[in-house]
């Protein structure tokens, strides 16, 4: 039997292996360990790549957003509008703050954060906008910006699933007051550990971001602010740099592997896939489809020797922790429902087509079952 895994790096790493440890040594040899010159270095690599002015390396997604918050003097009595489908570290980042998240529904078919239920969150208490690039699938920047500007609100974009993803020829985590990223190994470009970005082309907020990554320290030497503990380590941001010359190649394989299974499931029993905005581009973060069946589909691949994950099960506002909401079941029926039906099919770089063949073979099978 065929056995297919869920893990992302599973092709990549050994391509790079030779390169990676060449690299391993020279920051060996160097003793440079935090805030060095090849995290500098990445920082501009990743800057240009992502067409903004600045990048500023942390510990990991969620300080990201964290600091940024805090840059942007957003805490307590102040309120957040993300989606409630998305990752559970975007909404703790806003707790974290002490600010409130409020959870907006996501649209049906990109299931991204939907622009009309953003409008009907705002109150005199917002402060900004997180949309959530979900999947590798761009949200609607146009209109997300435009609400943003007639509100006088900021947007910060959500982008550690969708690294080199466009709007309109943009790149995703350049259009917002600040953007962050997340570089979990399962990323399009991960680290062998935990990392994360904050983009912007703002530089007085660059700065301060600087100095609040690091205990709040500034320029000139003083800790004029209250900051934490997290930056991207110097071993992370120089693997991430070999890793980043190939992110582009990496994603276009992405990209066909997904034309590949669409093209091999369209019209296969219920499924749906996650559609894109117009001059957009996705970058296949996930690949999901949609289906009442899900759960017996999951099990069903599983007996086949196929490895496919849910993304994510339970909307933000269903788990414990964010009980203090008090948003009831069906109060967000848009992200419930995709939580219910959305599974996530094997997708990597290097992934054989023989693979994805039998894959869908497999699911073509389950229809004709049941």
């Amino acid at each position: 039997m065929t056995t297919v895994k869920y893990i992302p790096f599973l092709r990549i790493h050994p391509e790079i292996k030779k390169e990676i440890a060449q690299e391993f040594e020279r920051f060996y040899d160097e003793q440079n360990y935090v805030l060095g010159s090849g995290l500098e270095n990445f920082e501009k690599a990743y800057a240009e790549f992502n067409c903004a002015e600045y990048a500023i390396g942390v510990g990991n997604g969620h300080d990201a957003l964290l600091i940024i918050l805090k840059c942007l003097n957003i805490g307590a009595g102040d309120e957040v509008i993300l989606p409630a489908h998305t990752f559970i570290a975007t909404a703790l980042s806003v707790v974290n703050s002490g600010a409130t998240p409020v959870l907006a529904d996501v649209d049906n078919n990109t299931f991204n954060i939907d622009p009309a239920d953003v409008i009907r969150k705002i109150s005199k208490k917002t402060r900004a906008i997180i949309p959530v690039h979900l999947y590798g699938n761009p949200a609607d920047m146009n209109k997300i910006q435009f609400i943003a500007d007639k509100h006088n609100l900021h947007v910060i974009e959500d982008n550690a699933q969708a690294q080199g993803a466009m709007v309109d020829g943009r790149k995703t985590g350049s259009m917002g007051i600040m953007n962050f990223t997340s570089f979990y190994p399962t990323k399009n470009i991960g680290a062998l550990g935990d990392g994360g970005m904050i983009t912007t082309n703002d530089e007085t907020l660059a700065e301060k971001a600087r100095a609040m990554r690091n205990y709040g320290k500034t320029s000139d030497g003083r800790f004029s602010l209250i900051g934490i503990n997290s930056r991207l380590d110097e071993l992370h941001a120089r693997l991430l740099m070999v890793k980043l010359k190939y992110l582009e190649k990496w994603n276009r394989a992405r990209i066909e592997i997904a034309e590949l299974y669409e093209e091999q499931l369209s019209n296969v029993g219920d499924i749906r896939f996650q559609s894109c905005y117009q001059n957009s581009m996705n970058v296949r973060h996930i690949f999901p489809i949609c289906t009442a069946k899900r759960d017996k589909l999951k099990t069903y691949l599983k007996s086949r020797g196929v490895d496919a994950l849910i993304h994510y099960e339970k909307p933000i506002h269903l788990q414990p922790s964010f009980s203090f909401l008090g948003l009831a079941s069906e109060s967000l029926p848009k992200s419930e429902a995709i939580c219910g039906q959305v599974l996530s099919l094997p997708i990597y770089p290097g992934m054989d087509k023989k693979d994805i063949f039998y894959i869908c073979e497999q699911i073509r099978d389950f229809f004709a079952n049941h």
